[in-house]
């Protein structure tokens, strides 16, 4: 198999887990779930970003030592 085909399975992973994350934060039950949500979306979605920011550069890192290796 291609290395390439992993690379594809391994992007659609992880842009997956981002559309994920951002529907389950737009989701009307999880507003209704918790009220103050709303006030703190900002800061949430700002941490969401950066552990994104940091674990998606260290994963893809971590595959391609592994793949050369």
């Amino acid at each position: 198999m291609s290395l390439y085909l992993y690379y594809m399975i391994f992007a659609a992973i992880l842009i997956t887990g981002g559309v994920a994350t951002v529907a389950i934060g737009h989701s009307n039950a999880n507003k209704e779930g918790n009220p103050g949500y709303d006030r703190q979306t900002k800061s949430i979605f700002v941490n969401l970003t950066l552990y994104y920011a940091v674990i998606i550069p260290l994963g893809l890192l971590a595959l391609i030592i592994y793949i050369v290796k």
